[in-house]
C-alpha cells in the first residue's frame, strides 16, 4: 500500500473542499481498502466521511423514501419502511456480501464499488480499466463472469453491486454536493457504459460526494422480487439477477419494472422490455416472450453463453413471481 495522508471530515462542506483529483473519500471502506492493498487506487489523501450526518433514513411527505448515504447495508435492509413498501430493495441487499461486510459497507460506498473482474484485480495482466489504453485481458481470457450487454471492445466487465440492481428498477434518485453545490442524478444516469473510457465507472464530477439516495413512492415496489442466481448460496457475485415489480389488475399488466445485474457494466434498466409488457396479459407466454425481447441484443463471450438462456429463465421466474404478488425469492 502507498502512503497517504487522511484527514477526518466533519461536515460534508469541509469533504467537498479538500476533495480533487488525488483524493478519495472513505467511510466502510470495504473495497477501497483492498484496492489500496492491491496498489489499485493511486490516492495522496483519504477524506473520512464516516461520521459525517448522514445516517438517517426518512420518510418524505409523498411517501417515498430518503436514504442518507452513511446509512449501512444492514440498517436499510432491516428498516421496517424498507422492509415494508420496497423489500425488493432489502432481499437484494441481503442477497449480498456477508454479515460483516454489509455492517461496515454504506449506501454511498455500495454505488462507487468497482468490479470484481479478476483482470482488473491482477496487474500481471492488461486492464483498460486500471490502465487505461493496456488492453483488456478478459475478451480472450477466462469470461465466464463478464458482460452480456452493453459491453464495449475496451472492457467486458461488470459491475458488481446487488443493491444498484434493486435501485436501477425502483428510479432511484442520487443526492450530490460538490464544488459547484448541490445536485440529483438520476440513477439510470449515474453509472456509465465502458465505450472507450471504461476507467470511469460513474457520472460524477471531481469531488462530489454522494449525500443520499432517494426513492420514489410506489405501490407497485411492494410486490418487487430480487432474484439472484450465482455459483455458491452464500457471499458470491451474481452471475445473473433479477428486479422485478409488476402490478396487475384484472389479469392484464399495468405497470412492470425490470432490471438485471450481472450482465453489464452498469444496472441494466429493460425499459423496451417494460414497454412490451405493458397492457398485455399477466401470462407465463407473455413472460417468455418478454424474456426473449430483453436479450435479443445480448452478445455472449466465448465462455458464457450461459447467462443469456439463465437470463430468460430468470426474468420470466421473477415477473412471474411478482404478478403473484411478490414474495420471498
Amino acid at each position: 500500500m502507498k502512503n497517504f495522508s487522511y484527514l477526518r471530515a466533519t461536515s460534508t462542506q469541509e469533504a467537498v473542499e479538500h476533495a480533487n483529483q488525488d483524493t478519495c473519500f472513505i467511510a466502510g471502506g470495504t473495497n477501497l481498502v483492498d484496492r489500496l492493498k492491491a496498489f489499485l487506487d493511486d490516492t495522496s489523501t483519504l477524506i473520512d466521511v464516516s461520521r459525517l450526518a448522514l445516517k438517517e433514513i426518512n420518510v418524505l411527505s409523498d411517501g417515498g423514501v430518503k436514504i442518507g448515504a452513511m446509512v449501512t447495508n444492514t440498517a436499510l435492509a432491516n428498516h421496517p419502511q424498507i422492509r415494508q413498501d420496497y423489500p425488493l430493495l432489502s432481499r437484494a441487499i441481503l442477497a449480498g456480501a456477508s454479515q460483516q461486510i454489509r455492517n461496515m459497507a454504506t449506501v454511498g460506498g455500495n454505488l462507487l464499488q468497482r468490479t470484481r473482474c479478476p483482470y482488473y484485480y491482477d496487474t500481471a495482466f492488461a486492464c483498460n480499466k486500471r490502465q487505461p489504453e493496456s488492453g483488456c485481458s478478459a475478451r480472450e481470457g477466462i469470461n465466464r463472469m463478464h458482460a452480456i450487454l452493453g459491453a464495449s471492445e475496451h472492457c467486458v466487465a461488470v459491475h458488481p453491486s446487488d443493491m444498484c440492481v434493486a435501485l436501477a428498477a425502483l428510479d432511484a434518485v442520487v443526492e450530490v454536493e460538490g464544488t459547484n453545490g448541490k445536485r440529483e442524478i438520476p440513477f439510470s444516469e449515474f453509472h456509465r457504459l465502458p465505450g472507450d473510457t471504461p476507467q470511469q465507472d460513474t457520472n460524477l464530477e471531481t469531488g462530489d460526494l454522494i449525500t443520499a439516495v432517494r426513492l420514489p413512492p410506489n405501490p407497485a415496489a411492494k410486490t418487487g422480487v430480487y432474484l439472484k442466481l450465482r455459483d455458491r448460496a452464500s457471499y458470491s457475485f451474481a452471475l445473473v439477477s433479477v428486479a422485478a415489480m409488476v402490478s396487475v389488475q384484472n389479469d392484464m399488466i399495468q405497470q412492470v419494472h425490470l432490471a438485471l445485474g450481472g450482465v453489464a457494466h452498469k444496472p441494466w434498466r429493460l425499459l423496451e422490455t417494460e414497454a412490451f409488457l405493458q397492457g398485455k396479459p399477466a401470462t407465463a407466454t407473455t413472460f417468455e416472450q418478454a424474456a426473449e425481447v430483453a436479450l435479443e441484443d445480448a452478445q455472449p463471450l466465448a465462455h458464457n453463453q450461459f447467462k443469456v438462456k439463465m437470463s430468460k429463465r430468470a426474468i420470466k421466474r421473477a415477473l412471474t413471481i411478482s404478478a403473484q404478488g411478490g414474495g420471498i425469492v
